[in-house]
C-alpha cells in the first residue's frame, strides 16, 4: 500500500489495484478506502485500474488536526492523481467524497478527468438556509457534533443502523457489516471526525455545479435519511448538464453496501458508455 505525501506535507495511505483505465474512489464519512471494498474488486476484475485512498485523519492515513476543509481536501485528491500519474482518469465520491468531486472540478479545472460518479452525495448544499430551504436544518449537524464529543462510539453506533437503513425493507446490512463499518470510524482521528461534519454540513457546493464538464452518473436512494435526496441528488441533477441521474427506490444512504451489485453494475455501464 503506498503512502503519498499532500503538498502541506500529510501522508495518505493509497491503495492501487489493477490495470486500464483509472477509477478513483473517495470514502464517505467516516469511514476509509476499505469501504469501497466490493466496487474495487469488480471494477479490478473488469479492466479499471482503482485507486482508493483513505482521507486525511482516517484510516491508515496521516492524522493532521487541520485541513478539513474542501479546498485542501480537494488539494489531497489533486495530489494523488498527480503523485499516480493519472490520466483520463474517473472520479467517484460516495456521501462526503463527493464533495472532493465537485471541488475538484472547480478548484482543479478537473484536470485529467474524463468523467464523475457522485453516490449518495452531499452536494449541492446540504445546509438549510433562507435560498435553500430543503437542505438540513442547522441543529442536525450540532448535535452530531455534540453526540461525538459525549460518546463517539456509541453515536456512530446508532448512526451506522440509520446510514445502512436497519429496517427498511430494501435496506440493511449484516451485524459484521455494521460492526465492520464501526470498526473503521473507530480508527479515525476525532477532530477529523467533528470538523468534516462542518465540511460537510456546511459547505456550499453550488457554485462548483457549473464547472462539472464531463459526463456525470449521480446515483441516490429516495429513502436516504442522512442525505435527504430533495435536497441533494435531484437538485444536482437539474444543475450538472451532462448528468445521468438513477434513483434506487426505497433505498437508504449507504448504496455502496446495501445496493452493492446494483451500484456496481451501473457503474460498470457507465464506465464503458
Amino acid at each position: 500500500m503506498p503512502m503519498i505525501e499532500t503538498r502541506d506535507g500529510t501522508s495518505l495511505q493509497v491503495n492501487d489495484w489493477g490495470q486500464g483505465q483509472p477509477v478513483v474512489l473517495i470514502h464517505g464519512w467516516p469511514l476509509n478506502a476499505d469501504s469501497w471494498e466490493y466496487q474495487s474488486v469488480k471494477l479490478a476484475e473488469a479492466g479499471y485500474r482503482v485507486v482508493a485512498y483513505d482521507r486525511r485523519g482516517f484510516g491508515r492515513s496521516e492524522q493532521p488536526f487541520g485541513g478539513y476543509d474542501y479546498d485542501t481536501l480537494s488539494d489531497d485528491l489533486a495530489d494523488v492523481i498527480a503523485a499516480l500519474h493519472l490520466k483520463d482518469a474517473v472520479i467517484a465520491g460516495f456521501s462526503m467524497g463527493g464533495g472532493e468531486v465537485s471541488r475538484y472540478m472547480s478548484r482543479h479545472g478537473g484536470k485529467d478527468v474524463s468523467k464523475a460518479m457522485l453516490i449518495s452525495w452531499v452536494a449541492p448544499y446540504m445546509l438549510k438556509t433562507d435560498d435553500n430551504p430543503d437542505g438540513v436544518d442547522a441543529s442536525v449537524f450540532e448535535d452530531m457534533k455534540a453526540g461525538l464529543r459525549d460518546d463517539r462510539q456509541g453515536f456512530l453506533q446508532d448512526f451506522f443502523k440509520v446510514f445502512t437503513g436497519e429496517g427498511f425493507f430494501t435496506g440493511g446490512v449484516s451485524d459484521a457489516a455494521r460492526l465492520w463499518m464501526w470498526g473503521m470510524a473507530m480508527t479515525a482521528s476525532p477532530k477529523a471526525t467533528l470538523d468534516c461534519v462542518d465540511a460537510f454540513g456546511t459547505t456550499d457546493f453550488r457554485p462548483d455545479m457549473a464547472h462539472f464538464n464531463v459526463p456525470t452518473l449521480i446515483v441516490h436512494g429516495d429513502a436516504d435519511k442522512i442525505v435527504p435526496i430533495d435536497g441533494s441528488g435531484a437538485k444536482a441533477a437539474k444543475m450538472i448538464a451532462d448528468a445521468t441521474y438513477k434513483v434506487y427506490d426505497g433505498a437508504p444512504h449507504a448504496l455502496t453496501a446495501t445496493h452493492k451489485d446494483q451500484l456496481v453494475d451501473d457503474m460498470l455501464v457507465f464506465l464503458k458508455g
